[in-house]
């Protein structure tokens, strides 16, 4: 491994640190937000746990970008999964209870496939970037995808989780396009006007990424959090392999090592996933008595009876 790849590999991984813990603290921030998208958005903006977080997704945004810098985005966005692995153990702390066996196979499994992946995208440091139309294009694509995701409809948590991790994923090709335009030896730097475009994209998809993630959220942590990671470095690595010029470590031969991480990953992701709802599904403690018997429990004092 390359001193840039060594580089891009050791900042991802705290940049994954602060991206998990700012999840399990937005996935307690959204338990408490109320269902109506007015009435939730005002109570964010007021509350200081929800800027904790923010503050914790842009520092990890910028470890990112420094990371985007150093390595090509099929190596880098992969490393996000560890968001996940880290989120597990954060999550069972502050819920006070201990991670399951389940969990533990899970983040297992995850960094295993990671570990494939990191192989197979094992390429050179990017180069290349996309041209202003390249980008509006892809903005525009993305667009319709969260559209198309943010409908209402069944499993509104899951898709809200998918179009979070495609604007996510986008917003972190459209940053390298702009590090790698700005820092390439030798070349003339972009025009202005490109960069701030491309820039106000960047803001845009990396908020729509914040929102709607808040937003899957509510249906817990675990399986949300699953989908973002995968969408995430799908949607980021389609652009680099695509318009990027990026390739797999040993060409053909490397799509084999990057199946068999993708799927090794997958099954770890999904056990995940199902630790979370097994946990949801844990009876809780049963209620006193007199909690219990309220004013339906017996007619009130003077109450005529009710016919038979």
């Amino acid at each position: 491994m390359t001193a840039d790849l060594a580089v891009a590999v050791a900042v991802s991984l705290v940049s994954a640190l602060a991206y998990a813990a700012a999840a399990v603290a937005q996935e307690r921030l959204a338990a408490r937000t109320a269902p109506d998208a007015s009435r939730g958005l005002v109570r964010l903006l007021t509350a200081g746990a929800w800027w904790g977080a923010v503050g914790l997704n842009a520092a990890g945004a910028l470890l990112h970008v420094v990371a985007l810098r150093f390595g090509p985005l099929t190596l880098v966005q992969p490393l996000g999964a560890l968001t996940l692995v880290a989120a597990v153990p954060l999550g069972a702390r502050y819920a006070g209870r201990r991670v399951a066996r389940l969990e533990w196979r899970g983040a297992l499994l995850t960094l295993g496939g990671l570990g494939l992946l990191m192989f197979a995208a094992s390429g050179p440091a990017p180069e290349d970037s996309l041209t202003l139309t390249e980008a509006l294009a892809v903005g525009a694509t993305t667009l319709l995808l969260i559209g198309a995701l943010g409908r209402r409809g069944r499993a509104p948590g899951l898709r809200h989780a998918t179009a979070s991790g495609i604007a996510s994923g986008i917003a972190s090709a459209l940053t390298q396009t702009v590090t790698v335009a700005l820092a390439a030896p030798g070349k003339a730097a972009p025009p202005v006007l490109q960069t701030v475009l491309v820039a106000l994209l960047v803001a845009a998809f990396a908020t729509a990424g914040l929102l709607l993630a808040q937003t899957a959220y509510r249906s817990g942590l675990g399986a949300p959090l699953a989908v973002v990671t995968l969408a995430n470095p799908l949607a980021a690595s389609v652009v680099g392999l695509t318009l990027l010029g990026e390739r797999l470590h040993g060409g053909a031969a490397g799509i084999l090592p990057a199946l068999a991480g993708a799927l090794v990953a997958g099954r770890g992701v999904v056990a995940l996933s199902r630790a979370a709802a097994r946990g949801a599904r844990e009876p809780r403690e049963p209620r006193e008595p007199e909690a219990e018997a309220g004013p339906a429990a017996a007619p009130a004092q003077g109450a005529a009876p009710q016919p038979a």
